[in-house]
């Protein structure tokens, strides 16, 4: 068993390993995870935070030892929480708002041995629930991107695992398997702020999830981060004046 960690900003996970296949994820600077499959040109992975496969380029990560691996699953991760902010090794690299500093101390992050110098703001998560709001609206008017992660494009299910990482607390990555998480709040009326609304389509099954603000409305990655109403019926969209997303649960995470 081979394990690995992302040393740039931004890898894209693959459905098959091909440049032309589709992406499915986004693996984030000094996200770590084991190696299944290897080929010349592509790796399959499984990503220790939330057990995601998919396949990425060699090119894009580095290879660590099991060590280090079980030593990074055990660490309470230091996240940065900049939308875009800058890391310094011989040279300046971007990252991207929600990467992992692993081993991070004194403003210095640590991958195999190599020196890692940040400046900006970080987290360790585990703040008031209001916070997941406040973390969800830095990602308002991104574009969608099927597969996104960032605020340069995000999907429905990344915005809601992004605003809970900011709260040190992992989701998986599809809206159909957080909805299998937490504990399901009755009625619309019983919800906070927060909480995570799902959103099936005409064979019932989820395909949708947003986060749930005060006074019946919802923010979520439709088009763009967006904020609507939602009643019991779904999410209502003022600018088409119709229901686009109809509602079939809601659950509280944390």
């Amino acid at each position: 068993m081979k394990y690995g960690i992302s040393n740039i900003a931004i890898v894209p996970m693959r459905a098959e390993p091909s440049d032309k296949s589709e992406m499915t994820n986004q693996v984030l600077f000094g996200e770590h995870f084991k190696v299944i499959e290897q080929e010349n040109k592509f790796s399959k992975i499984v990503l220790s935070h939330d057990c995601y496969e998919g396949w990425i380029c060699n090119k894009q990560w580095l290879e660590i030892n099991e060590e280090n691996y079980k030593s990074l699953s055990k660490e309470v991760s230091t996240i940065t929480i900049d939308i875009l902010d800058i890391i310094k090794k011989d040279s300046h690299q971007p990252i991207v708002i929600g990467s992992i500093l692993p081993n991070y101390k004194s403003g210095h992050a640590l991958i195999n041995n190599e020196m890692y110098q940040f400046e900006g703001l970080t987290t360790p998560g585990f703040a008031k629930k209001e916070k997941l709001i406040e973390n969800a609206f830095i990602y308002l008017n991104a574009p969608y991107l099927w597969g996104g992660r960032s605020p340069l494009g995000i999907d429905c299910s990344g915005l809601s695992q992004m605003a809970y990482r900011l709260q040190g607390i992992n989701l998986p990555r599809d809206a159909y398997q957080q909805a299998e998480i937490g504990t399901t709040v009755v009625t619309l009326e019983e919800s906070e702020a927060g909480d995570l609304a799902f959103f099936e389509n005409n064979e019932g099954k989820i395909v949708h999830v947003g986060i749930i603000l005060e006074n019946n409305y919802i923010i979520h990655a439709s088009g763009k981060v967006r904020i609507d109403s939602i009643d019991k019926q779904g999410i209502f969209n003022k600018e088409l004046a119709a229901y686009t997303h109809k509602l079939r649960l809601i659950k509280s995470i944390c």
